[in-house]
């Protein structure tokens, strides 16, 4: 599993790995080596440099390519340097390796122009001529020129991933670690592959983890033939009312839980709507509600404990709708369900109007699981979206410590953090953003909560196999004409995947459908071989 940090865990860890060093200055030797060993070089090669460290692997870089007769340009914003970066500029000009300040040209003469603009410490909006060396290697990947940025694309926050002006890369080497804007926000829409190299430096702060399909395996235990769809878990799926009978319908017409895995789920609908309901039931069981005169849940406490008795986990709030009963059914549940409970929906929003709603969630009679995008979460938790969008993990971090629950919070890149441990799911695709989508992702953590335990990890695999989905779904059709039940019919394929935990060129989709390939590599740290 791959480790992301943060920029300023990431700044000391380097500083304290330099201390650490003989000669500090070999750190930045082996970030260029390291960028070079990534990719299989050929063709004439444009190297764009700023004036901080990144500049400095670039010339590193530049010597290496040398070494094996492959022409290099250095195009220098300033001449102006930090002093390791100076150390192997001069090496440069000693070995005569052609460079110049630049003038406004777009390479579209070289076969890769490499970005080492920005280091993973800028954040803002990019200006001036920097701003205008972006545009000039953006308009060459345009004409066809290979673009390869150097820990992280120029422009683009090393924190968050935001920032709207931006190299757009096919090749991103990140050095040491994968950083937050690695993953968050617009990383995906910028960075078409993501290597990650290890060049010796260790890790000292927290971190961040970033699973793949092999990583979910022990969470998937094997299904001997003596078994019984009780063995798997009985789930419940609460939700729908007379205007939204269609959410949790979706929640159980999918399948979505069945096909994650458990052994029957139970619908507990409206009474109203029972009949538009039953004939999409196929192979779950029904639970009816009493109904208010708006077609929305009433609280019955005994057609609750029928619901529920006996059921491994829930889910609920799936179009209930507002301003009906809900929020005695929800205080009914947070004080007597005792196993995992997913809250999603319209769920969250009632819980976000009660006065005592986030008490109730504190001493929950069992684990609790909320799913909120960045504006429930602001109804539930007071920060406002664009503040969680640019810190969304310390946000849900602070939010499942203080309130003891696991916080599943949605974005581009999904957080799953109960407080101590943390996964970041940069799955899904684009064709994911249509009605029903969040319905079938809850579907899915009630249906491998029937049989895993409730841990921050499962409700990371939940996530990783709903957008694993919804990419297979979009490689098999295309993203505009997607619907939610494309991705259900995908579940089966990601599950495959982590049940056989699969390499890459093995998977039934290739990982390049999903826009991101992130992996690792081991750079031989020989501090004897110098460029």
């Amino acid at each position: 599993m791959e480790q992301v940090v943060s920029v300023n865990v990431m700044r000391e860890s380097d500083k304290i790995t330099m201390q650490q060093m003989e000669d500090p200055r070999m750190l930045m030797y082996r970030a260029g080596k390291a960028v070079y060993e990534s990719y299989h070089w050929h063709g004439a090669v444009a190297i764009f440099c700023g004036t901080g460290n990144n500049a400095g692997d670039g010339y590193v870089l530049a010597q290496f390519l040398c070494n094996e007769n492959i022409p290099v340009h250095l195009y220098l914003c300033e001449e102006r340097f930090t002093p390791d970066g100076a150390y192997y500029f001069a090496q440069c000009t000693a070995r005569e390796i052609p460079y110049s300040i630049w003038q406004g040209e777009i390479p579209t003469a070289y076969e890769t122009v490499v970005d080492c603009l920005l280091g993973t410490g800028f954040h803002g909006e990019v200006q001036g001529r920097i701003g205008e060396m972006i545009d000039a290697i953006n308009a060459a990947k345009h004409a066809g020129v290979f673009v390869v940025s150097v820990d992280i694309n120029s422009g683009l926050s090393g924190e968050n991933g935001l920032g709207s002006r931006c190299v757009c890369s096919d090749l991103t080497v990140s050095i040491g670690f994968l950083k937050r804007g690695h993953v968050l926000n617009r990383a995906r829409d910028v960075m078409a592959r993501v290597v990650n190299c290890n060049i010796g430096i260790e890790l000292h702060g927290p971190c961040s983890l970033y699973p793949d399909a092999k990583d979910f395996a022990s969470l998937l235990p094997p299904r001997p033939h003596f078994s019984h769809k009780g063995n798997w878990g009985y789930v419940t799926v609460m939700g729908g009312c007379l205007t939204y009978s269609g959410a949790a319908k979706l929640a159980n017409l999918s399948a979505a839980a069945l096909r994650a895995g458990c052994g029957v789920v139970r619908l507990a609908v409206p009474d109203c709507i029972v009949d538009s309901v039953m004939p999409y039931l196929l192979e779950s069981t029904l639970a009816p509600q009493p109904s208010d005169a708006h077609g929305m849940i009433r609280f019955d406490q005994t057609a609750l404990h029928v619901a529920m008795d006996g059921t491994k986990a829930a889910a609920i709030g799936m179009g209930w709708g507002t301003g009906g009963g809900q929020e005695e059914v929800l205080r009914w549940l947070l004080t007597h369900y005792e196993q995992p409970m997913v809250i999603d929906a319209d769920a969250l929003n009632t819980l976000s109007v009660m006065a005592d709603g986030l008490s109730l969630v504190d001493h929950a009679k069992g684990p609790v699981i909320l799913t909120p995008h960045l504006k429930e979460f602001e109804r539930l938790s007071g920060v406002i979206c664009a503040e969680s969008q640019a810190d969304p993990i310390d946000h849900a971090q602070a939010f499942a410590r203080d309130h003891h629950v696991i916080l599943l919070l949605k974005g581009t890149a999904t957080v799953v953090t109960d407080g101590k441990e943390t996964y970041l799911v940069n799955r899904g695709s684009g064709g994911m953003a249509t009605a029903g989508s969040g319905d079938v992702l809850s579907g899915i953590l009630a249906g491998v909560l029937g049989y895993c335990p409730p841990t921050a990890k499962t409700v990371a695999m939940g996530a990783w196999i709903a957008g694993r989905a919804g990419e297979i779904a979009a490689a098999c059709s295309n993203p505009i004409s997607m619907i939610s039940s494309d991705t259900v019919h995908c579940i089966p394929q990601a599950v495959t995947e982590i049940l056989s935990a699969v390499s890459k060129s093995e998977q039934l989709v290739p990982d390049h459908a999903a826009g991101i390939h992130i992996f690792s590599q081991e750079v031989d740290a020989n501090e004897n071989d110098k460029t």
